[in-house]
């Protein structure tokens, strides 16, 4: 089969008449860039073209909702940042309300919004991805005009953990309050230049995730 006529048939599948299901063959084509190369047949395509016609296939009868299994696997990188812009727009500009499965958690992290983390069929974690991105306590980087040693140190004497970083910045993680950055700052003398919240990647939450599990679970 052609692309046109692949596409064709899962619409009919669908419950689209032919002539329906022709149209909309063409126009999602376009959509996921198959348009100029609809007519070849699909055992010529590349791994990334096959991905787009899949994907052409799951569209073609306008789907309230997509679930999509690792989409972007066996791409190379370009083919991988264009398919993952492609998935996205579905979910913004479209409407279409997507559900993505993938090991990849940058991919995740690029077009999510909400996420659930598992780890051999148990759910580590759950929720939006901003608030799990945060975690349970803001991390900050500070740079201050002063005595950098004696702010650390103030820094860890109530509790917060610091961590020195290049351009005389350290990044802080304050076990209750960011005001504990400030009182660090008044005791020992140091004038506060940048506060600025930071956040973990996906994959550095789930990873920490995983060790907690692991550490609450032996």
């Amino acid at each position: 089969m052609n692309a046109v006529a692949a596409v064709t048939l899962c619409g009919q599948l669908a419950g689209l008449s032919r002539g329906d299901a022709l149209q909309r063959a063409h126009e999602i084509l376009f959509f996921v860039g198959l348009g100029e190369v609809r007519y070849r047949l699909a055992t010529t395509y590349s791994q990334g073209m096959r991905q787009r016609l899949k994907l052409a296939q799951a569209l073609v009868h306008d789907p309230e909702l997509l679930i999509l299994d690792e989409p972007t696997n066996g791409l190379d990188p370009t083919g991988r940042r264009e398919m993952l812009r492609l998935i996205r727009d579905l979910a913004t500009a479209k409407g279409i309300h997507l559900v993505l499965s993938s090991h990849l958690l940058p991919d995740v992290e690029f077009v999510c919004d909400q996420v659930v983390l598992l780890d051999k069929g148990r759910v580590l974690a759950s929720g939006r991805m901003e608030d799990l991105l945060r975690g349970a306590h803001a991390t900050y980087e500070v740079r201050v005009k002063g005595a950098r040693d004696a702010f650390e140190a103030a820094l860890v004497q109530r509790g917060a953990s610091c961590t020195p970083t290049p351009r005389a910045r350290c990044s802080c993680t304050p076990r209750r309050d960011v005001r504990l950055v400030f009182a660090a700052a008044t005791e020992s003398a140091c004038q506060i230049r940048q506060l600025t919240p930071s956040r973990q990647s996906l994959g550095e939450m789930f990873t920490d995730t995983v060790a907690g599990g692991a550490h609450a679970h032996p």
